[in-house]
């Protein structure tokens, strides 16, 4: 795996999607995520109910990014800088060659296929960037697209664990999905 820097931040490009750094413009469009109830509700983290919490948000992510500890991008459509969704590496391990890849969608954009393609680009950053051997998925068993998500991307489920994280004021079941670099898996093979 390479040494982590993501100076200059690495902009991410799809078919419709430009995938680029959070910054404090985005306050508002993150708020509006972070603080819907439907959004957040298989997200263990504490939704937002002030803007000063968004802004929290924005400067934790940026934060991590700056120290190359971690990464994720704020997700747009291509001629429209609004940030509609938030997708990256919540935890990345270099001594194992290993990431998780965690993202959230604004309710108004599901179901058109935006996460899919944003997941694309980022494990192919991860895979072909810097060179991870492994990504993971750590899923709550109640989030059906999700799973379908990580399913179609071609991870693996490879546990499930009860009752695994407390959140909301119940435990939550979560599932553990892999996906192993491809070209590790050829280097095997051979």
């Amino acid at each position: 795996m390479k040494e982590l820097n993501f100076t200059p931040f690495p902009v991410l490009e799809t078919e419709r999607l430009v995938l680029r750094n959070l910054t404090n413009n985005d306050l508002e469009d993150v708020f509006d995520i972070r603080s819907n109830p439907v959004t957040m509700q298989y997200i263990p983290r504490p939704m937002a109910k002030t803007k000063e919490d968004a802004q929290a948000v924005i400067d934790m992510i940026t934060g991590f990014t700056t120290a190359n500890e971690r990464i994720n991008w704020a997700i747009t459509e291509k001629g429209n800088d609004k940030l509609i969704g938030i997708i990256g590496y919540v935890n990345l391990k270099p001594e194992s060659h290993r990431a998780e890849v965690g993202y959230v969608l604004n309710i108004d954009h599901l179901r058109r296929g935006i996460m899919y393609e944003a997941l694309q680009a980022v494990l192919d950053y991860g895979f072909n960037t810097i060179e991870l051997h492994t990504i993971e998925a750590i899923i709550c068993t109640d989030n059906i697209a999700s799973v379908q998500l990580a399913e179609k991307s071609g991870f693996v489920r490879e546990a499930h664990f009860r009752d695994y994280i407390f959140h909301n004021g119940r435990y939550w079941d979560e599932y553990v999905y892999t996906l192993f670099n491809p070209a590790h898996n050829q280097q095997k093979n051979t």
